[in-house]
């Protein structure tokens, strides 16, 4: 009789850690990497829908391209929401990630800015003019510098193109890679530079008002939500995505940043 009671603890016991557990799972915090400016203020937005539906969130932020994908790969995260496609597709490809797009999010047409000139056809012969040095948003700078008639690439260039692809330079331009968080700060070294929304506006510069040229915002830039492969039937990212992709969210993307980042879902 003592040994069945005993057992009957014991399995009461294992029950009830069980159970302890099971609720510790649900009540994991989700940790999402993002970069500073509209990436963080998006998200700050979408834990508290999140929060609604029993999902927590705790936001990081980042002031570079490349810490979210390696904290990602370590652990340290469970998603980011900061990069395009293209620039993911690069990063799989160098470094082997096993990420995946989980959802799409917003778009940042990018612009070109100058405490120079307020045309950008008034770029003198020699300009310096200042790009990201990651490939795919350096070849996207490119490809708007072609657009409006200033240089052009090799036919084989692509998204990835880099000033080596220039076969037509007329005014001379003189390219200066730097990372893409640093061209706001070079603006006054430089005749121009091409500034990723995110930083632009973390800069106090508005796309709208203060860029010289605006990419079009149908490209295929639109930036997304980005997971381990391993959890993309974790149903947290469900929960996740749901939040993001609500009404609210877009009515707050819309208002707060009047047309320079655009729901992209």
């Amino acid at each position: 009789m003592q040994k069945r009671t005993l057992l009957q603890s014991v399995l009461a016991l294992a029950l009830a850690a069980g159970v302890s557990g099971a609720a510790v799972a649900q009540d994991k915090e989700i940790k999402i990497g993002v970069t500073a400016g509209p990436h963080g203020q998006i998200m700050e937005q979408v834990k508290k829908i999140a929060e609604k539906d029993g999902l927590k969130i705790k936001v990081i932020e980042f002031s570079d391209y490349i810490q979210p994908n390696a904290a990602l790969q370590s652990g340290e995260l469970d998603a980011n929401s900061y990069q395009h496609k293209p620039y993911l597709d690069a990063q799989i490809k160098d470094r082997g990630y096993k990420f995946v797009a989980a959802a799409d999010t917003v778009n940042f047409p990018i612009g070109i800015y100058s405490k120079k000139i307020k045309k950008i056809e008034e770029l003198k012969e020699g300009a310096r003019f200042g790009l990201p040095n990651d490939p795919t948003n350096g070849g996207r700078v490119l490809l708007l510098l072609q657009a409006n008639g200033l240089i052009k690439l090799k036919d084989s260039a692509g998204l990835k193109a880099t000033p080596l692809d220039v076969v037509e330079n007329p005014k001379k331009l003189r390219f200066v890679e730097l990372d893409a968080a640093q061209l706001p700060r070079s603006l006054d070294d430089l005749d121009a530079a091409a500034i990723n929304t995110n930083f632009a506006i973390s800069a106090g510069l508005n796309p709208k008002s203060d860029a010289i040229v605006v990419e079009n915002a149908k490209n295929p830039y639109v930036n997304i939500l980005v997971i381990r492969e391993a959890d993309k039937n974790q149903p947290w990212v469900a929960k996740l995505v749901k939040a993001y992709h609500s009404e609210e969210i877009r009515k707050f993307v819309d208002t707060q940043f009047k047309g320079a980042v655009m729901p992209g879902f």
